[in-house]
C-alpha cells in the first residue's frame, strides 16, 4: 500500500511529513510558496493520518519503510526531506537508512532522544468525540475544550474531522492504534543512526522540544548539522511564524 500525498508545483522533489494526529494539508501554504522556488512538493500523510491507508501495526521503522516504498513508487531519489515532530523522526530514521536518496534533510522541532508520552488528554478527549451526537464542527470543539483548554491545539485537531457520510461526522485518523502505540512517538532514534549530508534542525524559542543539553546528540547523529531558532515561536513553529520559517528553509536548500 502506497501513501496517500497531495503533489503542488514542478521542479526538485521536496517531502514534507507532519507530525503526531496532524495530515500534509496543515502545510498547504508554506508548500504553495515552496513550490514557487522550483520545487515539487509531496505533502505526504503518514499511515494511520489523513488519507492514508490504516493498519494495526505502528512504529518508526515501519512508517520509513512506508516512505521508502512512496519513493520508489514515484520514482523519487535525491530528495530535499522535511519532517515536523513525529515526522522529524521519521525523517531522521529514513535519512539514517536511505542516505543515497537524501540530498538535505530538515527536522522542525524534535530531536533524537526519547520523549515520554505527552498526549494523554488530547487522545482521551478525541476518544469522547460522541459523533451519534455531535453533528457540527461546533459541537465537537465544545466537547473537546473540556480537555484540550488551547484554542489553537483544538482547531489543528479537529483538521482530522471530515463527512463519512450526510450528516455523519468522523475521525480521519485511526484513534485507537494511535492510542495502543502512543509509546512509539516518543521512541529514540536508534544508538547507530547516522546522517552525513547537510542537515538543519529547527526550534521554536518557545518550545522545551529541543533543548541545550541535546545538541551533543544531535551533533553525534548528524555531524554536518546546525541548529536555528525561530523566535516568538512554540511546538508549532512553521504556522506561529511562517515567515522566519520559511527563510531558514529556503536559504538551507536553494
Amino acid at each position: 500500500m502506497t501513501l496517500y500525498s497531495n503533489i503542488i508545483g514542478k521542479g526538485k522533489p521536496f517531502i514534507i511529513l507532519h507530525g503526531f494526529l496532524g495530515m500534509g494539508d496543515n502545510w498547504k501554504t508554506l508548500a504553495k510558496q515552496f513550490s514557487e522556488s522550483n520545487f515539487e512538493i509531496h505533502l505526504v500523510d503518514q499511515r494511520n493520518h489523513g488519507r492514508s491507508f490504516h493498519s494495526d501495526a505502528f512504529d518508526y521503522e515501519l512508517i520509513a519503510e512506508d516512505l521508502k516504498i512512496y519513493c520508489e513508487t514515484n520514482n523519487l531519489e535525491d530528495i530535499i526531506l522535511l519532517g515536523h515532530s513525529m515526522g522529524g523522526k521519521t525523517a531522521m530514521l529514513f535519512a539514517s537508512k536511505y542516505p543515497e536518496l537524501v540530498n538535505k534533510l530538515i527536522v522542525a522541532d524534535i530531536s533524537p532522544r526519547y520523549y515520554p508520552v505527552h498526549h494523554d488528554a488530547i487522545l482521551e478527549g478525541l476518544s469522547q468525540l460522541d459523533f451519534s451526537q455531535i453533528k457540527t464542527r461546533g459541537e465537537a470543539d465544545k466537547a473537546l475544550s473540556n480537555y484540550v483548554t488551547d484554542i489553537g491545539t483544538r482547531m489543528f485537531l479537529l483538521k482530522n474531522l471530515y463527512w463519512v457520510e450526510k450528516g455523519q461526522l468522523g475521525l480521519r485518523i485511526n484513534l485507537e492504534v494511535l492510542k495502543e502505540n502512543v509509546s512509539e512517538v516518543g521512541e529514540a532514534l536508534p544508538i547507530h543512526a547516522i546522517f552525513e549530508k547537510d542537515t538543519l534542525f529547527l526550534r521554536g524559542d518557545r518550545s522545551e522540544y529541543i533543548a541545550e543539553a541535546d545538541e551533543a546528540l544531535i551533533h553525534r547523529h548528524f555531524p554536518n548539522s546546525h541548529i536555528i531558532t525561530i523566535s516568538n515561536t512554540g511546538h508549532w513553529l512553521h504556522a506561529e511564524n511562517p515567515n522566519e520559517f520559511y527563510d531558514a528553509v529556503i536559504n538551507f536548500v536553494s
